[in-house]
């Protein structure tokens, strides 16, 4: 049992034994006592367990240790091993986005917290064998093919064990490795904002399972490495081309016909990919004329079968950032309604009534309209175009289309709500757009002045 009634005694000494200066204390209602032969050696012993009381340290009542010997005579967990528990524990509760990317955070984070770096898997097998192996408590992985197995035995030796996490140096080296790719470039600013919120939890994990006395993290002054979140809007299509995209998949065969209605979502409506792969016949309100309507209720990301609980490879899920129930209600203007009627009476619905689907039934994959998407580039756009990352993906679709919105004097906090994320979130990637709109906004205050004067 651990308490902090801790008392020490002054250094007794005995005569005529072999070990002449007695340490006392008493822990609780325990008494303890150690000898020494000079009582340089006792006083010693003494500060070290001052120093312990001095800290806010518990003591045990049976053994008379603080807590931090008493830890350290115990069988030491390793961070790789708490890792592993802390995705386990985590597992249930957890969407698959999310057990993927904790999966990979604990990857990034566990590969540098190792004693040493000798006979080191190469880099990208050991992230593999951790991200898709150590970290996933699915069940249904399989036989290891036998360099994963290699990896994860050499990872198990060399892993850190938990008490070294409270020095500040270790603490920074994990920080480090969670905000640089395995290419040795600066990780995205998601990326590394999701990765340390992962270090941070499973580190309050550890202090929760009393692996360590407190969490390290909140000690060490680490600033993040710069990254720009602003879109780059030299590659974001204008609205002439956004049309001439959309244009050009219904040119690409029975195929892009398909998908021509999807990309049309991403632009008139600022979809998610995996919002439009969501969408149903019953939450479309599409008049034969004028403005209809989009209910986004929910996304289907796709995140592989090893993540999810039933096996499929992708994931019904609600919005993102918002409660499973939660709806987003988005305007849409007649050309999508046009676009979206046309494509019901050419195609149907799935027979869960789903919009869109893959070209052999089902959920559409997030490996097919990219690659529609790439040949659409080639027929819209002009050689020199198609050489740059100008609309490289179709994410560029929302973009182009949040940018429109804000372009046309839509007020910001109605284009973050259309748009599905906080007016922050706006304000941090659409900067430019927004600049341009308060440089508007000043000349309409000045010339109000002048009038005024």
């Amino acid at each position: 049992m651990l308490t902090f009634d801790f008392k020490i005694y002054a250094i007794r000494e005995r005569a005529n034994y072999p070990k002449p200066f007695q340490l006392r204390w008493k822990v609780g209602p325990k008494p303890h006592a150690q000898s020494f032969v000079t009582r340089t050696l006792a006083d010693g012993r003494r500060a070290q367990l001052m120093a312990a009381a001095q800290r806010g340290e518990q003591f045990d009542v049976q053994t008379g240790l603080p807590q931090s010997e008493l830890r350290a005579r115990e069988p030491q967990t390793t961070w790789f091993e708490h890792a592993k528990d802390y995705a386990e524990m985590k597992w249930k509760r957890s969407s698959a986005k999310n057990r993927a990317t904790r999966a990979d955070a604990l990857a990034a984070v566990t590969s540098a917290l190792v004693t040493d770096h000798k006979s080191a898997p190469e880099p990208a097998i050991l992230r593999r064998a951790l991200s898709s192996r150590a970290f996933n408590a699915s069940g249904r992985l399989g036989d290891e093919p036998e360099h994963i197995s290699v990896a994860l035995e050499w990872i198990a030796k060399k892993s850190l064990p938990m008490p070294r996490l409270e020095a500040s140096e270790t603490i920074r080296a994990a920080l480090e490795a969670l905000s640089t790719r395995l290419d040795g470039k600066t990780a995205a600013a998601t990326t590394i904002t999701n990765r340390r919120m992962v270090f941070n939890n499973a580190l309050r994990y550890a202090v929760e399972r009393r692996l360590l006395p407190t969490n390290p993290l909140q000690f060490v002054d680490w600033t993040p490495p710069g990254t720009d979140d602003e879109i780059d809007w030299r590659y974001v299509p204008n609205p002439q081309q956004a049309k001439a995209l959309i244009s050009a998949a219904a040119t690409l065969g029975r195929r892009g016909e398909h998908l021509q209605a999807f990309f049309g979502c991403g632009y008139y409506a600022a979809t998610r990919p995996a919002e439009a792969m969501n969408l149903r016949v019953s939450d479309c309100t599409l008049p034969k004329t004028g403005w209809g309507v989009l209910l986004l209720s929910g996304s289907s990301p796709r995140v592989g079968s090893a993540w999810t609980d039933d096996g499929k490879p992708y994931e019904e899920r609600g919005l993102k950032r918002r409660a499973r129930s939660a709806t987003r209600d988005v305007p849409i203007p007649p050309e999508l309604v046009r676009l979206l009627r046309g494509h019901l009476e050419r195609y149907g619905a799935a027979p869960d009534g789903r919009l869109f689907q893959a070209a052999r039934g089902g959920v559409l994959l997030s490996k097919e309209y990219p690659e529609v998407w790439k040949e659409a580039r080639k027929a819209a756009l002009a050689e020199e175009q198609a050489m740059t990352p100008l609309a490289g993906v179709p994410y560029s679709l929302r973009h182009a289309g949040v940018s429109l919105w804000l372009a046309s004097g839509v007020d910001p906090t109605e284009v973050a709500r259309r748009a599905g994320h906080s007016v922050a979130v706006l304000y941090r990637f659409y900067a430019k757009v927004l600049d341009g709109k308060r440089d508007q906004a000043n000349e309409q205050i000045e010339r109000a002045l002048r009038e005024a004067e």
